[in-house]
């Protein structure tokens, strides 16, 4: 089972990723439907912002891609010092990704409540990843890991956020998508947040035995 979930969620962390590529660096970022929507909305977007988008969607969609095998025990384990680069690639794309973000935010379809939602996002995000990285020069290889699976959690927003998203647009429709957006950008990782802490909360054995894949 824990194979299979952890299979499940890179298949969708790639897919996620490959199609936000071609939207945004192949087919063009003005062709989005993220970019189109608030256009639609009146909303004026400078080129610092498309700056900022196109930093943001590059670096979390790579630690999108190699966060589940940094996660992996036994990956991990057949080598040990390329896990530690990729480690500190994975940090750097983190902190652009969530600095990025966090200016992003202020600009979020929605106002102020997704301002706030997508801004703790990438506070913890960041916070998170600070955490993780302190704890393993502490050499506190346990608490690292369980740092990491709640810091991958707000990473694996970038999935829950277009789930929710194409939910709520066949529920409640396209016309309410501003509304939806609003709940969406604390829906997106909240409840990711709330998971990872129920799986690092469990005992010692129980929580190998989930990471040991």
């Amino acid at each position: 089972m824990k194979k299979m979930i952890w299979l499940i969620g890179t298949i969708l962390a790639i897919s996620i990723s490959g199609y936000a590529i071609v939207q945004y660096f192949i087919l063009g970022v003005s062709k989005s439907g993220f970019v189109m929507s608030k256009i639609s909305f009146g909303e004026v977007l400078n080129p610092l912002w498309y700056i900022m988008l196109y930093i943001h969607a590059f670096t979390s969609l790579i630690a999108l891609v190699i966060g589940p095998f940094l996660l992996s025990h036994k990956i991990r384990n057949k080598n040990r010092e390329r896990h530690k680069k990729i480690g500190k690639f994975y940090y750097l794309c983190i902190l652009f990704g969530a600095l990025t973000g966090l200016y992003l935010a202020f600009e979020a379809t929605g106002g102020i409540i997704s301002t706030l939602g997508f801004g703790f996002l990438s506070i913890f995000w960041i916070i998170t990843a600070g955490v993780a990285l302190f704890k393993i020069r502490q050499r506190q290889v346990q608490h690292h890991r369980k740092w990491m699976i709640r810091n991958y959690s707000l990473t694996f927003a970038a999935v829950t956020l277009r789930i929710w998203l194409l939910i709520f647009i066949l529920i409640a429709g396209i016309e309410n998508y501003e509304t939806s957006y609003i709940i969406i950008s604390w829906l997106c990782w909240i409840p990711n947040l709330l998971i990872a802490e129920f799986y690092v909360n469990k005992s010692d054995k129980t929580f190998s035995n989930i990471i040991d894949f």
